[in-house]
């Protein structure tokens, strides 16, 4: 006889919440439902282990009726008598798996399948598509009847005994009118294939096919690869899989190389990690690339954009990441904030920044590869990395002024090519190695024999606010501030304070006609062959970088720069003749803006007024 029963607890309410809130996405009660088998089907085959009468041809089957409108999952698993059916189905939030976890756990039983069903409420997700459900399951090595329960979802159910011969449990749904899509072959293969794929035992769904003489047949299908090739040993695994799996994770294309995490102890997890040969077109596109590795939670598939696993300048890694310890909210769609977590990320960073300095040491060639491809991104973690700063100090590459295009050195390579007298490291940034070529400001080091390292990616000046020091020696501008790389600088000090007492008055004119433009007019040694360039201050920000904020409409600091003068050029010593000769000059005038207009030209910045520097220039030819 059918028995009607309510729900325990707050039903109504919390089965309003599980139904229309839990769940932004109507697709997961698929993956629950088929989860929750998997586990009936853990339960038994460990049963299976003590009772060899126990053991079948494990599955999961999936069938649906178009005509009754029907969907129903079923397995061969564990079953549940009417008393665990009221326990586990009639009580919300109480997860039979958990409690068969927690006494396997108590009983410290060896060989413990890994069940996922933590919390007791994935079931009630089918009633986001069904305004029915139906049960029909009978307890596996167990003479108690087979059961029925079902209900609407409204707060009641029923249950009572009924005739199965099968172990197992049938889940059916009466599916919604407005859910057709559910009872589409298509739509649930799709749905298995990305939420179930690697689930260890066979799902199928029978397929009919329409024959050539009009006649149909029915196909059996198994929807789910079941291979789970990062569970596998690395050494069994081939390249064309690894190829394979690649392309289904990243949509085409090759893996430059592959890394395998296999943690053990008190945080348990896999992970299969690819770093990709060519970078993805969506790279910089944060609303079309989905960032961070795969999770799944033994073998059953979470999210694939689960940021909190990789830092941001890894994300252009692809591959997956299986736990069994991490614990999830309700819904599993969104991730609680958890230590073990932190642990995973801390794991993956140190082991991938590993490989790619194994990478750099053994193959430089293969590494150089990689690094051309997404070493500006990886450059990002000098800035937001504290903790692996110098790690990946170890791993960043530039061009340098020495090098030919495209030839790319690390910091231990320059400092081993550096002349004995040499003591720190230059660089200078720029938006292409052509414009940092031309910058008057290299001269000095061009004489001396010395290297500068050509920094010319946008995030380059992000970094050097963080590049303070590499292996003891500081890291310089070239074109910020005053230089001091004289063998005897207390003579070569000395020798630039004569030269300025000396044209004093026309380092005051100049700062006098351009003081709008400037913070100071001053002679310098850094120039050989060249009139004048102009620097920044130790701390300010770069035109370049000033520009790039703009076009970004966000704020830039307005940073007035140093004209510096070469006291020995031609150029100079005609202004220090004419100002000598009569200050009023207009011809001394036209000098001075021409003179920045050079300086600001030679660094690639744009002229403030093209007009008024062509008019000079003209005057001047006249």
């Amino acid at each position: 006889m059918a028995e009607t029963m309510q729900f325990k607890a707050e039903v109504k309410q919390l089965l309003d919440l599980v139904i229309h809130s839990l769940y932004s996405n109507p697709d997961i009660f698929l993956r629950e439902l088929i989860a929750n088998a998997a586990d009936a089907v853990d339960k038994a085959r460990f049963a299976a282990l003590t009772d060899d009468k126990l053991t079948r041809d494990w599955k999961i089957d999936l069938t649906i009726d178009k005509e009754k409108r029907l969907l129903s999952i079923t397995d061969n698993g564990i079953g549940m008598t009417a008393e665990e059916v009221k326990e586990n189905i009639g009580t919300i939030a109480k997860s039979g798996t958990k409690a068969f976890l927690e006494n396997l756990k108590d009983a410290q039983n060896a060989g413990a399948p890994e069940l996922i069903g933590q919390f007791g409420v994935g079931f009630y997700s089918a009633f986001m598509v069904a305004d029915e459900v139906v049960i029909e399951t009978r307890r596996s090595g167990s003479d108690a009847p087979a059961v029925r329960w079902s209900s609407n979802g409204t707060g009641e159910y029923t249950i009572e005994e009924i005739k199965r011969d099968e172990v197992g449990t049938t889940i059916t749904l009466h599916i919604k009118g407005d859910k057709d899509i559910y009872l589409e072959n298509w739509k649930i293969s799709e749905i298995v294939r990305k939420y179930s794929d690697f689930i260890e035992y066979p799902i199928t769904l029978p397929f009919t096919k329409t024959n050539e003489d009009k006649t149909t047949t029915v196909e059996v299908r198994t929807l789910n690869s079941q291979k789970a090739i990062w569970l596998r040993n690395s050494s069994e695994v081939t390249a064309e899989e690894h190829e394979a799996f690649f392309g289904h994770l990243a949509h085409g294309g090759k893996p430059l190389s592959t890394i395998n995490i296999n943690a053990e102890g008190t945080n348990e997890f896999k992970a299969l990690i690819y770093i990709p040969e060519e970078m993805p077109f969506n790279l910089f596109m944060p609303d079309l690339q989905k960032k961070g590795l795969q999770l799944y939670v033994k073998r059953v598939f979470i999210t694939d954009n689960c940021e909190a696993l990789v830092p941001d300048y890894l994300r252009f890694l692809r591959g997956v990441v299986d736990s069994s310890d991490l614990p999830l909210n309700v819904s599993r769609e969104i991730l609680q904030e958890n230590p073990l977590l932190a642990q995973i990320k801390r794991s993956i960073t140190g082991k991938v920044l590993g490989e790619l300095k194994k990478m750099l040491e053994r193959d430089p060639d293969k590494y150089k590869k990689f690094f051309k491809e997404f070493g500006k991104i990886l450059k990002e973690g000098i800035h937001l990395d504290i903790t692996n700063q110098e790690k990946i100090k170890d791993l960043v590459m530039f061009e340098s002024m020495n090098g030919q295009p495209g030839e790319l050195i690390t910091l231990k390579e320059y400092i081993n090519a550096m002349p004995s007298e040499q003591e720190h490291i230059y660089y200078i940034i720029a938006e292409s190695r052509q414009l940092a070529l031309a910058s008057p400001a290299l001269e000095i080091f061009r004489s001396k024999g010395y290297d500068v390292l050509l920094m010319t990616d946008p995030v380059d000046e992000f970094i050097m606010q963080n590049m303070m020091q590499y292996d003891k020696k500081y890291l310089k501008s070239a074109n910020k501030g005053e230089l001091e790389i004289e063998k005897d600088p207390d003579a070569e000090e000395k020798a630039l304070e004569e030269a300025t007492k000396q044209h004093q008055a026309l380092l005051d004119y100049i700062f006098e006609k351009l003081q709008d433009k400037l913070s100071a007019v001053r002679l310098t040694r850094r120039l050989t062959d060249s009139a004048c360039c102009l620097v920044g201050e130790s701390n300010s920000i770069s035109p370049q970088l000033e520009r790039l904020l703009k076009a970004m409409n966000q704020p830039a600091p307005e940073s007035k720069r140093v004209l510096e003068l070469n006291p020995n050029h031609p150029v100079v010593e005609v202004m220090q003749k004419l100002i000598a000769e009569d200050p009023a000059s207009e011809k001394l005038a036209q000098y001075t803006e021409l003179l920045y207009g050079e300086a600001l030209l030679t660094e690639g910045s744009p002229l403030p007024d093209p007009l008024a520097f062509v008019k000079n220039v003209s005057a001047l030819m006249k």
